[in-house]
């Protein structure tokens, strides 16, 4: 049997992240039933599955990880978030709103709020969770690669990260700076 691929990941870079909040309009308008003028025209809100958070000065968008051991599936009681075609997914129907996956999501990832018009006349809010699900739905619809906060921000601070790719990468420029600081290592070595 072989090696099970790794969940991709959104990864941002703050060092290029403008604050812009691109990201932030293009999610929700990508989880919206239409665009962003429909929306605005009938009074709808449009809610994000990602945060621009500025911490220390730096601005960094936040969403959910794809955790591989994803706290969030543990603590639903209601299995309603899962680990399924190597993301983690929310099947909103099964999902009461309890709040748990918000309080042992480690990103702060995870929103319970409802949508809509509540049924039953007030009975219940059907507040249901909603995180980060890599754009699955837009990405049919559009036939888009990249979910739509990669599509639109505009310094390309925001990728979708396959992390097999990411460790060879990363590998490769660690050992790139190491032959560099040999080759210094050695010149001083003879210069001495």
């Amino acid at each position: 049997m072989g090696k099970q691929r790794e969940n991709e990941i959104i990864y941002a870079d703050p060092e290029k992240c403008l604050g812009c909040h691109s990201c932030e309009l293009s999610c929700a308008v990508a989880h919206s039933q239409g665009n962003l003028q429909s929306a605005v025209a009938g009074g709808l809100s449009l809610r994000s599955r990602n945060r621009v958070v500025m911490a220390d000065g730096v601005m960094m968008p936040m969403q959910c990880r794809q955790c591989e051991d994803a706290p969030c599936v543990f603590a639903c009681p209601t299995a309603a978030i899962l680990q399924e075609d190597g993301q983690v997914k929310i099947h909103e129907k099964n999902c009461v709103g309890c709040k748990l996956c918000v309080m042992v999501c480690p990103f702060g990832a995870i929103s319970v709020a409802a949508e809509g018009e509540p049924d039953c006349k007030g009975r219940t809010n059907r507040g249901v969770a909603k995180k980060c699900d890599l754009c699955a739905d837009w990405k049919a619809r559009t036939g888009k690669a990249s979910p739509a906060c990669v599509e639109a921000c505009p310094t390309k601070a925001i990728s979708l990260v396959n992390m097999d790719a990411y460790r060879r990468a990363l590998l490769e420029a660690r050992a790139a700076e190491l032959a560099q600081s040999h080759k210094r290592l050695k010149f001083r070595k003879v210069k001495s």
